[in-house]
């Protein structure tokens, strides 16, 4: 469980944004990547994309003879054959319209199917992929860029899917089957028609790279602004303490202002591809009219025929624009696309550890000579070395920027030190793995997710199997029980998006039992009663200390108090620890932490 970016990681965000102006951004896929992903969820669904086309095409067909139809009427009339030799034309036409919406209903709904179904396996190969990234490299990327695929990018496609495929299958099968049928009533009419695709052609050719290179952009405009948002808002405190508003609000502007005039180039370069569309259906529509008149005064069709082609070439306006102006759509997707596939070829942590790897004996922590910086030139920690003595609870303190979140993190696996090692249990976390260090340190951080669903099954999530008096065990030993079991449902209540809302020191609460189930050797609590308030922050410092028990606990201790109750006090001070030991020797020492302990003090009886 990730720690937020909290005041060293906040003020290394500001300064990489400052000092390189970009961020290390997750990767976006070539076009040849895009096609290969998307023919490869394509491919175990080849039945159902056969059943959509056949339906689609049928539909298409039948609604052609509509233009026929009509120009005999128009013949019958011209002939004055009288009103009873309409009445099966007319019939005709009715069959034709009830038979071509029940197969373009059909069509549409194989097609629309489909999608989800392709759209739902893409979805889940992302998730799958994203959570089996290295937490350094999401970090790296910035909260923004992530989350704005999994939900901007995610709905761009959905919506593709769900209106735009559809109707881009539909369009595309009535172009060319109304062309077939143009040059069935008479060849001349299809190359009179063809005048005006030269005119599409530039318009696409004019249109695309163009469109390509704005959406591409403004998707990435977009997760920057979004970064930007979560980093200002989510770090508010730490912006208002290091005196940074300016700076922050300045960034908002810039990234929103960016977004905005990429958005102004896409709609400019609609409204473009309109007015050429336009002067495309005057051109072709003039064609078939003059190509008409000639024909009917030559001998060589008959009035209906004409009309017929005139109906065909007016009944392809809406296909036409409609599949140019997907293309659009199609651009969009397809920059949120590549955007998604870009993050499956990222390289994975491996879901299992070779045999042989060796295992921690306790849950002791050694970590010597460490140094880590977010940016060059700009060290967090600079060569600290601290020994943790297996079933020792220990509190990091400093001030802010000091190395304290950091320290964690990089015990937590969550970043690679720049410089020294950290061993776990006797073992080097290097020879751990990813997978290794995380079955020994659990992290938990002040701002935690309650999944929605059942209580229950967010406590489950630390340890599937356990039963339900496991769960009231847990629970109980954190000082939860009392507040779950009188929620509505008890256990079984739903909580998070769309059920019942915790508290910040419910959610803390569930954190902490969470923990106790996983049952680490190994836990680091980063300022995990800060956001609780006076009153939770008592509740939860007990309720942490318990989580504690038999287990090593490195505390990011937020409130003195928390870190009096430790075993032992490491000081951090830009970087290096400059004191260690109980809080009645630090006290005693009248050093950096007594210092703390006293404006601590003070601003309790002020």
């Amino acid at each position: 469980m990730s720690a937020p970016a909290t005041d060293e990681n906040h003020e290394a965000s500001t300064m990489s944004e400052r000092g390189t102006g970009e961020r290390a951004l997750l990767p976006t896929a070539t076009g040849a990547q895009t096609l290969a992903a998307l023919a490869t969820l394509l491919r175990g669904h080849r039945l159902p994309a056969a059943a959509s086309v056949t339906v689609l095409v049928v539909g298409t067909g039948i609604g052609l003879l509509t233009a026929p139809l009509l120009g005999r009427i128009v013949d019958l009339v011209v002939e004055r054959r009288g009103p009873d030799a309409l009445t099966v034309p007319m019939v005709l036409l009715l069959a034709v319209a009830v038979a071509r919406g029940v197969a373009t209903a059909i069509g549409t709904s194989l097609v629309a199917r489909l999608g989800e179904t392709v759209l739902a396996n893409l979805r889940e190969r992302f998730v799958a992929r994203a959570l089996r990234l290295p937490l350094e490299r999401v970090e790296q990327a910035g909260s923004g860029d992530l989350t704005s695929r999994v939900t901007g990018d995610v709905t761009i496609i959905a919506k593709a899917v769900r209106q735009a495929l559809p109707e881009f299958a539909g369009a595309l099968l009535t172009i060319a089957l109304t062309l077939v049928g143009l040059a069935v009533l008479d060849w001349r009419f299809l190359l009179a028609v063809l005048l005006a695709v030269p005119v599409h052609v530039l318009t696409v050719r004019w249109y695309i790279p163009r469109a390509n290179k704005v959406y591409a952009q403004h998707r990435i405009a977009a997760g920057a602004l979004q970064h930007q948002l979560l980093d200002s808002v989510g770090g508010v405190r730490t912006v208002r303490a290091f005196r940074l508003n300016r700076t922050h609000a300045e960034l908002l502007e810039q990234r929103s202002q960016a977004a905005r005039d990429l958005a102004l180039r896409g709609f400019r370069l609609i409204s473009g591809f309109f007015s050429r569309l336009n002067a495309a259906e005057f051109i072709g529509l003039t064609a078939v009219l003059v190509t008409g008149f000639l024909l009917v005064d030559g001998g060589s069709v008959s009035i209906g025929t004409a009309t017929a082609a005139a109906l065909y070439f007016h009944s392809l306006f809406n296909p036409v624009n409609a599949a140019l102006f997907l293309i659009d759509e199609a651009q969009s997707a397809g920059a949120s696309l590549a955007r998604l596939v870009g993050v499956s070829g990222l390289p994975a942590e491996p879901e299992s550890e070779p045999e042989g790897r060796a295992v921690p004996v306790d849950g002791s922590i050694k970590v010597s000579a460490l140094s880590h910086a977010y940016v060059d030139g700009h060290p967090v920690l600079c060569d600290v070395d601290l020994e943790v003595r297996s079933g020792e609870r220990v509190a990091l303190v400093g001030a802010s920027g000091a190395g304290k979140t950091t320290l964690a993190k990089l015990v937590a696996g969550v970043h690679r030190p720049r410089g020294g090692s950290i061993s776990l249990g006797g073992v080097d976390t290097r020879e751990l793995g990813p997978a290794g260090v995380r079955r020994t340190v659990m992290l938990i951080s002040q701002e935690v997710h309650v999944f929605a669903g059942p209580l229950a099954e967010d406590l489950r999530l630390a340890r599937p199997e356990a039963t339900d008096e496991e769960l009231r065990a847990a629970l109980d030993q954190v000082g939860a029980r009392e507040w779950v079991e009188a929620l509505p449902d008890g256990p079984a209540t739903v909580v998070g998006e769309g059920g019942h809302q915790l508290t910040v020191t419910q959610a803390q609460h569930l954190a902490l039992a969470r923990l106790v189930l996983a049952d680490p050797p190994v836990a680091l609590l980063d300022e995990a009663t800060a956001d609780a308030g006076s009153a939770g922050a008592r509740v939860l410092e007990t309720a942490a200390v318990r989580a504690l028990e038999g287990r090593t606990g490195l505390m990011v201790a937020h409130r003195l108090p928390q870190a009096a109750t430790a075993d032992r006090v490491v000081v951090l001070d830009q970087g290096r620890v400059v004191e260690t030991g109980t809080h009645d020797e630090l006290v005693a020492a009248g050093g950096h932490y007594a210092a703390l302990w006293a404006a601590w003090s003070d601003s309790r009886r002020g």
